[in-house]
């Protein structure tokens, strides 16, 4: 990936880099400012997904395009990042990053349609996938190594808690304004952060011939692999699986990504550096952020989705029942840290993806009632996992690498967290609203049969049951019977929606548990003390390990 390491990074005109001054440290706040609105910004739209939806008229199986098409479009620009920064240098990339966040946050909030706000959603996230990649850069650019960890937990520290404040303050800016100000809020912050940085982060090298070399070809196959896939995945619940439609584009977007895989790994200088896919221990830490990805962004779109479409609630009462996972995380974090540190890897990634499986199996049998109280453990149970299933994977990924070679390996991992969330969006777009009808046509077999369990279980008076099941259904007993059964119908899909979410982590635990078998079946035993102590690895680098592995565990979130 053509991301910056310290050694091909652009000059900096700095008097003195061992002692950042006030004017350095307020550009980099800023920087990190940028950093909270493009994590935060996610977290506060989803709560309010079902009202946005209801606004412009958008059809529920469509909604999910205002996240997925966030996450595609950061996808593609990650790797964009080091090429663009070597370019333009650090200071005009980063206010050109923020600022076009800025202007696309007031586009978003000025749509009119569904397909407006589509795209642009695709250029805010497109700038977005550049900013987060920029402010753990700056922290090798700006600052000598005995501040790196001061910075990093700066940075850390807004990750963190962006995803925890995000359900509650998307849910009061809608309730108490409307939709249109999950956007606005960021014009002020962006303005202020654009300025800021252009004017108070050092000046670098710039050399705009460097853009010729960029990976237009790679570029083109990557945005159209995933826009086939994804265009496919969200048609195959409504034409089906096997129409000539889906099966082109699913076809296509195998193509593409085949045509990808094969220019990256000719192409001396890629877009993606697949080849670094060869090491197994970075494959299977990005396999497992993969089915992180699918999990986390899963999970902030599922709850939303069945407390506005099934319970009815407006976005505050979803973001207060949702804040409870983000607590969770803040809570379990310095925890996950200490275990981080000394657990080896592999092991600790088992145990965190089995405990966010089982928060989703938890999340499996809800009823069409199901309240904050039965909310409550699943959510503990997902948010004590998440950093769990963030630090390890990490570690296990860049963990044993060379400083110069971390910056490749980085960038194809934190894209494959998004690609798993767009996928895994997906997925769940196709189970719920494929799967709806079909449940709802079985409770109605059911009921024409005289089933007394499903009249008992959708609510209806028995005895009047039972007298009447042969005889044709009344309009006021279709007016009554229909919501009920349309309600229980999504609440069964959602339910199978959150089960195969944990499948996949249940899968991630089985494969990383072979992994780990077959690894220590074929060391010796001298190697394998040496494996349960991954530090010994880490301490041939040519930097402070621990410092480096802080930048690399904040920068998963």
């Amino acid at each position: 990936m053509n991301a910056v390491s310290p050694a091909a990074t652009p000059a900096l005109n700095m008097p003195d880099l061992d002692s950042p001054g006030v004017r350095v440290w307020l550009g980099y706040g800023l920087m990190c400012l940028g950093l909270f609105m493009a994590i935060l910004d996610l977290q506060i739209v989803a709560t309010s997904l079902p009202t946005i939806q209801r606004g412009l008229n958008i059809n529920p199986d469509q909604m999910s395009w205002v996240q997925t098409a966030y996450l595609t479009a950061e996808v593609v620009t990650i790797p964009l990042s080091g090429l663009m920064m070597r370019a333009l240098s650090l200071r005009w990339l980063t206010a050109l990053a923020i600022g076009g966040f800025t202007i696309a946050s007031a586009a978003c909030a000025l749509s009119t349609g569904f397909e407006m706000l589509v795209v642009t959603r695709i250029v805010q996230g497109a700038f977005a996938g550049m900013i987060i990649p920029l402010v753990f850069t700056a922290v090798f650019m700006l600052f000598p190594s005995r501040l790196e960890a001061l910075a990093t937990s700066i940075a850390g520290a807004l990750a963190v808690l962006a995803p925890s404040l995000g359900p509650v303050a998307g849910g009061w800016i809608t309730q108490s304004f409307n939709w249109h100000w999950l956007f606005l809020v960021n014009i002020a912050p962006g303005v202020a952060a654009t300025v800021g940085t252009a004017w108070l982060l050092p000046r670098g090298d710039s050399d705009f011939r460097l853009l010729r070399h960029c990976d237009g070809v790679g570029l083109g196959l990557l945005a159209a692999a995933l826009g086939l896939l994804q265009v496919g995945l969200k048609q195959a619940p409504s034409d089906g699986w096997l129409s000539l439609t889906v099966i082109g584009l699913l076809v296509g977007a195998l193509v593409a990504m085949l045509a990808f895989v094969r220019h990256s790994l000719a192409r001396p200088a890629p877009l993606v550096r697949l080849a670094v896919l060869r090491d197994g221990r970075v494959a299977t830490g990005s396999a497992l952020n993969f089915a992180l990805g699918a999990g986390m962004f899963g999970a902030a779109y599922l709850m939303p989705l069945f407390l506005a479409l099934v319970r009815d609630l407006d976005a505050l009462a979803i973001g207060e029942i949702m804040l409870v996972t983000g607590v969770a995380q803040l809570v379990a974090t310095p925890l996950a840290v200490i275990l981080e540190k000394r657990v080896e890897p592999h092991l600790l990634s088992i145990f965190g993806f089995a405990l966010f499986g089982v928060g989703f199996l938890m999340s499996g049998f809800q009823a069409p009632d199901s309240d904050a109280a039965a909310m409550f453990w699943p959510q503990i149970v997902r948010g004590a996992a998440i950093m769990l299933c963030i630090l390890p994977p990490t570690r296990l990924a860049l963990g044993h690498l060379a400083v110069t070679d971390v910056p490749n390996a980085s960038g194809l991992f934190n894209l494959m967290r998004n690609l798993g969330g767009a996928v895994g969006i997906a997925l769940i777009d196709t189970i719920v609203f494929n799967r709806t009808p079909t449940l709802a046509s079985g409770i109605i077999a059911r009921l024409h049969a005289g089933d007394v369990p499903t009249a008992r279980l959708l609510g209806l008076p028995i005895d009047e049951f039972l007298a009447r099941h042969n005889e044709p259904i009344d309009a006021d007993t279709r007016a009554l019977i229909e919501p009920l059964i349309r309600h229980h119908a999504l609440t069964g899909a959602i339910n199978e929606a959150w089960l195969a979410i944990g499948t996949i982590m249940l899968i991630a635990v089985a494969a990383t548990l072979a992994i780990l078998v077959h690894r220590h079946r074929d060391r010796a035993p001298v190697n394998q003390s040496a494996a349960l102590h991954p530090s010994h690895e880490i301490s041939s680098r040519d930097s402070n390990p621990l410092t480096q592995m802080e930048i690399n565990d904040v920068q998963a979130v």
